[in-house]
Parts: C-alpha cells; structure tokens; sequence
C-alpha cells in the first residue's frame, strides 16, 4: 500500500535536496512560487554550506526585484548554472550571470515550459522556429549569457528539408512546487492560487528521473472530494511542506485577491488613466484589436491598452490572455502581473504556450526597449548592468498573427501635452530607442517579413510598419514636426513616403 504524504518542516525538507541537483522551481512573478521553500533553501546554504553547484531551472521569472523569489539562491557555490526564461525579477542572479560568477542561459519562457514535459516523457527535447535568428539561434550565442557558459543546449537541425532549433532535454532531480491544499495522500489542488502554472510538468519531471517533489501547501485535509480538482497527483509528491499561509502570499503585490479566483464577467474598476505618452498610444494600439479577437498583452505600456479599452467600454469586445494560463478577465500589473481579474478560464501554462506557438493569438502588443532599421527588437538589454531576459517575448511575437510594438519615441525623461487633438512635446527623452542596431536581437524583422506577419511599431508621435525593406512611416501625430521631431530624433532614416495622420482622438486631455 502507497504510504501517506510525508509533512516535513521546510528546513528538512530542503535538508534533502543532494548537491549538483538540477532543481525546477514553479512561479510567476510572485504567484506560484513556493516563497518558503526557497527562502529554506537560501538559509540552509547560508548556515552549512550546502547544497552546492546547483542548476536551476525555471520558465517565468520569478522575484520582487529585491530579495523574494529566486533572489534567495543567488549566492556564488549553491547555484552553479541557472537556465531561465526572464532575469529582471532576480536581479542578484542576472548580477552574478554577467559578472560570469555562474553558467547562464537566457531561453524563452514558453520553450522551456514545454522542454519540462518532454523532460518528463523522456523525450529528446523541443523542436521549434521559436528564437530563430535572435540571439537565442546557436548561430547567435545559443542564449548564453557570459564566456563561462560553454556547453550548447540549443541546435540548428534539418528536418523535412527545412531548419530547425532543437532544445535539448535535460534531467531534472528536483522539483519545486506550490499549490493550496493537499491531501493525507499527497494529492494538490489550487483553489486559491491564482495560476496553475508548471506545477504538474515539473512534478512529473522531477519523479520521472527518480528525483524529489516538494510541495508547499497552505493546509492538509483528510480527503478532496473532487478528483477532477486536483492538478498534482499525490503520487508524484514526495514531502509536504504546510505554510500556514506564512510566505504563502497569492501575488508578491497581494496577499490575496479573490477577483483573480472567481471567475465570469465580474466588474473591474479601473481608475481613469492620467494623460502621458502611454495613454496616447495606449488609444492608438487599441484602435487594431477587432471585435472578436484574442490578444495578448505584455506588461509596462502595453498594460495601459486594458485602462483604455474599459474607459471606451471595449473590453467585453474581445478576449485578453496571458501566457501564464488565464483566458478573459482584465489582466493585472506590477508583482500581480500574470494574474488576471475574473478570469473565464485558466489552463496551465504550457497549454497556453502550445496555443500561441500554434498561431492561436489574433493580437499580441509587447513594449520595446530597441527598435532599429531592419524592425529589429531588443528587449532583454536595458543598460545599467542590468539583463533583463526574454520571457514569453520570443514565443508571442514568433506566433502572433499581428504584433504591435508600443513603446515611447524616446526614453528617459519624455513628457507631453496635448491640446485641441494635437500633440505637444514638452520636453525631449534622453535617450533614442530608435537605433541604427538594437543590442539584441529578440524578435527579428526579416524573419517575421518571411513570415508574413504584420507588425507595427506605436509610439507617441509617429507610428510605423515594419514592410520587406525595413521600417516605413505610415502615420505622424498632428501637431508633430516630420523633420524636427521624428527624423531628426532617430538614428536611422526610415522609409517615408506620405504618412497618414494618427487619430486626433488619441490626443484628446
């Protein structure tokens, strides 16, 4: 007879995770993550010196940008390679990735997602276009970070006559992962998460290659009536860690939100939008998503397109998804974001990834750090010894049948005025995000050319299609100068010809 669940402390549960395990950790931003267990993990090196030479592997980032999250196992001698899908949460590990303290791979987040489930079946890893000629293509550096990081986990293989990435399948020894309840057996439900996550590929993962599953659970209960409710079989978990709710927070912004749990139609509040340059183009970017369609939205500017569309009373028009699993609702910002409000389903993450990769996404409108001639875009090298990672990026904009590209003209210090639907610029950003070469290729412009995708670029003043010979101007704010505030504000020369004219209701105060 299987035995029942073993409850353990964290500290004995973390106490048998061996040295030179490759452990999954399950979360996105702060939902999911198993906080207490990875806090655990960090005291116990702190304390004994132990485990050493780590690999870790995660899809989402994972952090608050200070100390929560996967910022717990950045110390030189408990991690010694990291595989990961976004950086800028975990700033103590991109710091130690860069300054080559630690073997570091940059991967898209719905890659790996995938690559834990082929883990699991003992498959020999994914075959996908995703991250083609970007700066994941091993032509490109193969995703690694520093000189340390040697060994290629990616390839280019030929199948069928055409070209394809092979990320390789590792083993994985550890895993993990969070949920709300557990029974005496082991089994795991969600009820009060707001993700489902990767909990499941990465219990299976683990398990399949003899390793251990730890779950972080709220309570234990003596039976779950519905079998249907539980994610994790308790088969597959082999110590229970009981938070109490301690470190057991729904989102790193919440401690908990029962609008990311309930779902149908419910009402969202928004607060009306200050004008900005974000509002401004938040209104043009809204103008292409058609009744009916399914869009992704990606987090900084693109998060105002939501505010916008519940201002105008679009919302119910068509239907939001983010890549951690949620499907309708109003997607949360900031330590929430990956969470929605009201959500009409959420499946688990790597579902998701197999329905963008598919093609299924009408819509996706992501920010830019970069943009150069060739409709190139970086969004992983901010600058200020910071890497901030690819995420879902390369998955989205790999897929999407339309992609827009929202983000200011100009970065640090930009601000507008807007008067009688004309746009007024009141003082100049510092820094040009139009550039003759992006730093790094995330997404890349021929290759969506080839692709036949459409793809624009929306910022405050000008708007831009990406054509076969590079960017071209299709609309001017009115109230911009062509010369002075375009043109001459880029370093490059776009294709010009007669641009249209951005709606004056975008710039209405």
């Amino acid at each position: 007879m299987r035995s029942l669940a073993r409850i353990v402390s964290a500290a004995e549960a973390v106490a048998a995770i061996p040295s030179g395990a490759t452990v999954a950790v399950g979360g996105f931003v702060g939902a999911g993550h198993p906080e207490l267990l990875s806090a655990a993990l960090e005291r116990r090196f702190l304390d004994t010196g132990t485990p050493r030479d780590l690999t870790l592997f995660y899809c989402a980032g994972q952090g608050d940008r200070a100390e929560r999250g996967l910022n717990h196992l950045a110390h030189p001698g408990l991690v010694r390679r990291v595989v990961g899908g976004h950086w800028n949460l975990a700033p103590k590990l991109g710091r130690l990735a860069l300054a080559g303290e630690i073997e570091a791979y940059n991967f898209p987040q719905g890659v790996l997602c995938v690559l834990l489930r082929e883990i699991a079946a003992k498959r020999p890893g994914v075959f996908t276009r995703v991250g083609m000629n970007t700066f994941i293509d091993p032509v490109n550096g193969g995703g690694r970070l520093n000189a340390r990081t040697t060994e290629p986990l990616v390839e280019r293989v030929r199948l069928d006559g055409e070209d394809w990435l092979r990320y390789r399948a590792f083993p994985v020894t550890v895993g993990l992962i969070r949920a709300t309840t557990a029974d005496a057996r082991g089994n795991l439900t969600f009820e009060r998460e707001a993700l489902l996550g990767e909990a499941l590929a990465i219990a299976q993962a683990a398990h399949n290659h003899g390793g251990l599953v730890i779950a972080q659970v709220e309570r234990v209960v003596g039976r779950i009536a519905d079998p249907k409710a539980v994610r994790v079989p308790g088969a597959l978990v082999d110590f229970l860690v009981v938070s109490g709710g301690a470190q057991h927070d729904q989102t790193f912004a919440e401690p908990f939100n029962a609008a990311y749990v309930t779902g149908g139609n419910g009402a969202v509040e928004f607060p009306p939008m200050p004008f900005s340059e974000r509002k401004i183009i938040a209104r043009r970017v809204l103008r292409e998503i058609q009744p009916g369609n399914i869009v992704n939205l990606g987090i900084g500017v693109p998060e105002g397109v939501a505010a916008v569309a519940a201002e105008t009373g679009r919302l119910a028009e068509f239907t939001l998804t983010l890549e951690s699993g949620p499907i309708g609702g109003v997607p949360a910002g900031g330590l929430s974001f990956g969470c929605s409000a009201h959500p009409e389903a959420v499946v688990d993450q790597p579902a998701q990834f197999d329905f963008y990769d598919g093609g299924g996404l009408d819509l996706a409108v992501l920010g830019a750090l970069e943009v150069d001639a060739e409709g190139n875009v970086n969004v992983t090298t901010p600058g200020g010894g910071r890497f901030a990672g690819v995420g879902g990026f390369v998955n989205i904009t790999s897929s999407a049948r339309r992609v827009v590209f929202a983000c200011p003209f100009r970065a640090d210090g930009l601000a507008v005025a807007a008067a009688d639907g004309r746009l007024r610029i009141t003082r100049e950003g510092a820094k040009a995000k139009f550039v003759p070469r992006v730093a790094q290729v995330c997404f890349h412009g021929p290759s969506a050319v080839a692709r036949g995708q459409s793809v624009l670029y929306v910022t405050e003043r000008a708007v831009f299609e990406l054509a076969a010979d590079g960017l071209r101007l299709r609309e001017l704010a009115p109230g911009a100068d062509l010369a002075a505030d375009v043109l001459g504000r880029m370093e490059f020369a776009p294709r010009v010809g007669t641009p249209g004219t951005m709606p004056a209701e975008c710039f209405a105060p």
